[in-house]
């Protein structure tokens, strides 16, 4: 697990929506001691260790397993049509995530290495999937059925990282909705708790 993942933070999130208590051990797949690919072949984060040692990974694997470990505050809907929307915004939520992370790791390599077409490649996904989450946020409170839910926490959880890692993006000042939606997740507890950090 690593603080500033968007991907643990969404993980963290859930269990304390749900009052799950979970172990934490940090650990940086990109270390060169980390143990991440003992744990998961991809060698990314976040990784659930089962008491029994068996593991599971990727955080809407994670999401799912531990909705419905228990019944408290159910973040997955059981009508069809509501689930498969959160999950329409859980995708767009990782995408654009995903997407910023390979600028992001781009940015990072030897100037003389870097492929400006690649980050720019990049850059048009984030940017057109903040525009698709304002559009369809429109002027409501959640992103699905009026409901805090696991569609509004993937959303936050990429949010949370582009003001972490790309603050000149001002995705507040382009997208106000978008802002205004952050903010009522910020009063919430697990958000509050899992704020990311510079690391």
């Amino acid at each position: 697990m690593s603080q500033a993942s968007p991907y643990a933070r969404k993980v963290r999130i859930v269990a304390i929506e749900k009052h799950i208590e979970l172990e934490l051990i940090e650990d940086s797949p990109s270390s060169p001691d980390t143990h991440v690919p003992e744990y998961n072949p991809l060698g990314k984060i976040p990784v659930l260790i089962m008491d029994d040692g068996e593991t599971l990974y990727d955080s809407r694997v994670i999401v799912e397993f531990l909705d419905y470990r228990t019944p408290v505050h159910r973040i997955l809907s059981q009508d069809h049509n509501l689930r498969i929307a959160a999950r329409q915004w859980e995708a767009l939520a990782d995408g654009v995530c995903d997407a910023a992370v390979l600028e992001l790791v781009e940015s990072r390599r030897p100037l003389e290495q870097q492929s400006e077409a690649w980050k720019i490649r990049q850059h048009q996904k984030v940017e057109r999937g903040l525009q698709m989450m304002s559009k369809q946020l429109a002027e409501n409170v959640w992103c699905v059925d009026d409901e805090f839910g696991l569609a509004d926490i993937a959303v936050g959880c990429v949010l949370g990282f582009l003001d972490l890692r790309f603050k000149e993006l001002d995705w507040r000042k382009q997208y106000p909705n978008l802002g205004k939606f952050y903010l009522t997740l910020m009063k919430r507890e697990s958000f509050k708790k899992t704020a990311p950090a510079a690391v």
